[in-house]
């Protein structure tokens, strides 16, 4: 193994993380410019949007990480201005006794993106290199297999012009213990929390040896894997949706002037209010 330089020495957590290192050109954000830059940056999504369309690529991004690291979070605020019909988030639930028996990346093939289409992975095929393979639920011949495999089914996507964008997010012991405590205290949110959830807190050092044994495998440089530091949730919105719109080159795409069309007028007569059923208006917010 290479000999760690000394600014690499110093960036080392004690966990074994490494931190990431911060840009020439980091900006310090308060809370109420958080809203404004998280705006303009799903602004630029959305043009980013129009632009796979107009182009007809083929983007995937997988969202990777331990439970509360905040992947729903971050994929909630990409989303929250893209045309849902062509920027689709896939979350599948465990497999099927019928999906168990095909091949294993089949059912993650199904959700690919054709032409103008933006896939995002709320996890992905890599449940068997994570949970999977901590928990028993695969076989040591079935992980390894994955191990061999997985890398030259993502050449096989990247050779046939998916653009493929992994990202592992990163959150710390202390962090992810306070996550859970706020799950666990608050109602609203118990939800999210499940057996799983909690098995992967009880074996969190397993989880970081299938987590690095991932990384060695997989880390490959036609689909590299990015990591975000997520402990400051709001900072790793920012730091992954800034970063994601770096990888795709874009421009705007022209569009015709919109001239909105004069209001058909003729003879009609429509049926009262009182002959449908009205939802009450039970709240009147003023302006």
């Amino acid at each position: 193994m290479a000999v760690l330089k000394k600014k690499e020495k110093k960036r080392k957590k004690k966990n074994g993380e490494w931190t990431a290192e911060k840009s020439k050109q980091t900006a310090a954000v308060s809370k109420k410019d958080y809203e404004k830059e998280l705006r303009r940056l799903q602004v630029e999504l959305v043009q980013l949007e129009e632009w796979v369309r107009h182009r007809g690529l083929r983007v995937v991004a997988i969202f990777e990480g331990r439970d509360t690291a905040g992947k729903g979070g971050v994929i909630k605020r990409m989303t929250a201005l893209l045309n849902p019909r062509y920027a689709r988030v896939v979350a599948l639930p465990a497999p099927t006794e019928r999906e168990r028996t095909q091949w294993y990346f089949q059912r993650y093939v199904s959700h690919l993106p054709s032409a103008g289409e933006i896939v995002l992975f709320d996890r992905s095929w890599y449940n068997r290199a994570g949970v999977e393979h901590v928990m028993g639920f695969c076989t040591d011949e079935e992980y390894d297999e994955f191990m061999r495999t997985c890398p030259q089914f993502e050449r096989m996507l990247v050779r046939s012009g998916i653009v493929l964008i992994k990202y592992w997010l990163s959150v710390s012991d202390e962090e992810q213990e306070r996550r859970f405590m706020g799950r666990i205290n608050d109602p609203s949110k118990r939800w999210k929390l499940s057996p799983m959830d909690l098995q992967a807190r009880a074996r969190w050092v397993d989880y970081s040896e299938a987590k690095d044994q991932m990384f060695a495998y997989t880390d490959i440089g036609e689909a590299p894997w990015y990591v975000v530091e997520t402990d400051n949730k709001r900072s790793a919105h920012l730091n992954l949706m800034s970063h994601f719109l770096s990888l795709i080159p874009y421009e705007d795409v022209p569009h015709d002037d919109i001239k909105l069309p004069p209001r058909q007028k003729r003879s009609y007569n429509r049926p009262p209010k009182t002959s449908q059923r009205m939802v009450p208006i039970k709240y009147e917010v003023g302006s």
